[in-house]
């Protein structure tokens, strides 16, 4: 069991938007989807940056879906995947101060 609960396999999904916020409509669309993100279980890491944390690769490619049904139709997005391992070695600063990284959720998950 504990195989597959392994740093390797556990990912994370960031997503990174530009939006178009020029007219009623295009803000309506970047609301939208922002508001999408934020009921999908992604967390707001900077403006336009939103993270999700995944319990399988099988989780992360069905939450990668749901993101493509949802894209808005102008702007452009951009969707990375990263291991638990690789996002544990991320370098944050916060006013030129080193910021540790967000702890992984340790829910494992229910379905």
């Amino acid at each position: 069991m504990f195989d597959r609960i392994s740093a390797y396999r556990i990912m994370w999904i960031f997503v990174f938007f530009d939006l178009p916020t020029e007219t009623k409509k295009q803000r309506k669309e970047y609301s939208e989807f922002r508001k999408f993100l934020l009921t999908e279980g992604f967390s707001m890491m900077q403006y336009s940056v939103y993270t999700r944390h995944c319990i399988s690769r099988e989780f992360m490619e069905a939450k990668l879906g749901r993101i493509q049904m949802k894209l808005p139709r102008y702007g452009k997005v951009t969707i990375m995947q990263v291991t638990d391992k690789q996002f544990s070695m991320i370098n944050n600063y916060y006013g030129g101060e080193y910021e540790k990284p967000p702890n992984a959720p340790q829910q494992i998950g229910m379905f």
